[in-house]
């Protein structure tokens, strides 16, 4: 096989025909989306050979910037693997094959104008470890959890306790159902705006990502609701028959009484085995610190844990030595 082609577009008027649908997080409708959102900029990476796509990488950079800490940056974002197609030829790149390339185009074409570039979300822990390493990255391990929606019901694999907590705040007037208007919209944007105001690791993307989400409906938009008040609130997209919590929010302190938490969670975990998906993924559980609050939350609702790896290269060589040691496995 001769050297295939690696491209990067940066326009959707560029993008080639015969970009693969099926994963969202490395869609042409994803890379569309992100080109509408301020503060964001989609990369397609692409891997072409005689006019035929064997593989593409989406990756966002995303604009960050604070008053209160201050901060100014940029970051390069990649959900997962990419998307590659499959061919039966006996010299037939492999997908780490295809993968490499890729991440070296996106990482050379990167490494000045970002100030680090984080790739998570992997099929397999170990995928692609040696890749990572000559490129310079350096592993994290994290921790990711995912309820099964196939087997049993979500009611079978919550303890008696947690029924009656979701059953008394159902008695007590709590409503979840999804953003059905215009002012629906607009408040589930304000309380996700405010929950994650002070937290300043937490990105949250612009109104007309949300809007884009629910027009094209690639996932939907959740609310909880207490005597017309919103108080809780999720995003969730699809993707391959799986569901995937993307964001969260809730008034957990000033409504406790009703479990605004419980019952956000609750619903996008009841909407997607409804709908007869397979799995709903929490997109961000965090680091697999022995003591973690929110693992522990999510955890109460029958998922399973597992241990993966998040890579992460920084642009400031000295910068990303030193944390390559420090994360040394």
């Amino acid at each position: 096989m001769s050297e295939p082609n690696v491209r990067i577009y940066t326009s959707g008027d560029q993008l080639p025909e015969g970009l693969m649908e099926h994963d969202f997080f490395h869609s042409p409708r994803l890379f569309l989306l992100c080109q509408q959102t301020p503060r964001l900029r989609p990369y397609m990476v692409t891997v072409q050979y005689k006019g035929r796509i064997l593989a593409q990488l989406l990756c966002m950079v995303r604009r960050r910037s604070s008053w209160m800490p201050p901060y100014l940056y940029r970051h390069c974002l990649i959900q997962g693997i990419g998307c590659y197609n499959s061919s039966d030829d006996d010299d037939a790149m492999t997908v780490n094959e295809l993968f490499a390339l890729m991440l070296h185009a996106i990482t050379d074409h990167l490494k000045r104008s970002v100030l680090y570039l984080e790739v998570k979300h992997l099929s397999q822990k170990m995928f692609g470890y040696r890749v990572f390493r000559d490129e310079g990255y350096f592993p994290v391990r994290w921790m990711s959890i995912h309820n099964s929606l196939h087997s049993h019901t979500p009611e079978e694999r919550i303890s008696e306790r947690m029924q009656r907590r979701i059953d008394t705040a159902y008695k007590r007037g709590i409503v979840t159902d999804d953003v059905k208007s215009h002012e629906d919209f607009e408040e589930f944007i304000r309380l996700l705006k405010q929950h994650n105001r002070l937290k300043p690791k937490r990105y949250i993307p612009d109104w007309q990502f949300f809007q884009g989400i629910l027009e094209n409906g690639d996932g939907r938009l959740h609310l909880t609701r207490y005597h017309g008040h919103i108080i809780g609130c999720s995003a969730v997209v699809y993707s391959q028959r799986q569901a995937f919590l993307w964001y969260a929010a809730y008034r957990r302190k000033s409504y406790a009484y009703v479990s605004p938490d419980v019952l956000t969670i609750w619903h996008a975990i009841k909407d997607a085995h409804s709908r007869h998906y397979e799995h709903i993924f929490f997109m961000d559980v965090g680091l697999p610190f022995r003591k973690n609050s929110f693992r522990d939350f999510i955890l109460r609702f029958g998922g399973k844990p597992t241990s993966t790896y998040r890579w992460f290269f920084c642009t400031i060589g000295w910068i990303n030595r030193l944390l390559s040691w420090i994360y040394r496995d």
